[in-house]
């Protein structure tokens, strides 16, 4: 289906589509036979080869997965795209790592490690003390 009648489906407006497009919110188009990817959605009768893009199942799920991304978190698509970015992208990914460190929203390597130990610690400790519990076994938890 065309962009008009896939926004139509979607209930958004073929201007949106067109926005979540330009944002790398859809997947990417490819032309058939050579594998190369295509600019998008283009009009014109002149004889260039490129025709308009068409939405099919796959497309449709992935626009409306992204709808319903934006509604569930309260975001923009723009914000979403950036998302993808810092997904895709591992220097964005390090450098809002870093942001996050510095404003104290995520946590910094070392205690993130410090809490595996912790955690790995407490296992060994519930696992001795059950052992400890079992008829036969006393004496090897009191070492």
């Amino acid at each position: 289906m065309r962009i008009t009648e896939a926004a139509q489906r979607l209930g958004i407006s073929a201007r949106m589509l067109r926005y979540r497009e330009s944002l790398g919110l859809l997947p990417v188009v490819r032309t058939a036979g050579s594998g190369s990817v295509a600019s998008g959605a283009s009009g014109g009768s002149g004889g260039s080869g490129v025709r308009h893009r068409q939405f099919g199942p796959a497309e449709m799920d992935a626009v409306a997965l992204g709808l319903a991304i934006e509604q569930r978190y309260d975001i923009s698509p723009a914000a979403l795209a950036f998302g993808l970015r810092v997904l895709a992208d591992p220097a964005a990914r390090a450098h809002v790592t870093e942001l996050g460190r510095q404003i104290g929203r995520v946590r910094p390597l070392p205690a993130m490690a410090m809490d595996f130990e912790k955690e790995r610690a407490q296992r060994l400790l519930n696992t001795a003390v059950s052992s400890a519990r079992r008829p036969g076994t006393a004496g090897i938890a009191r070492r």
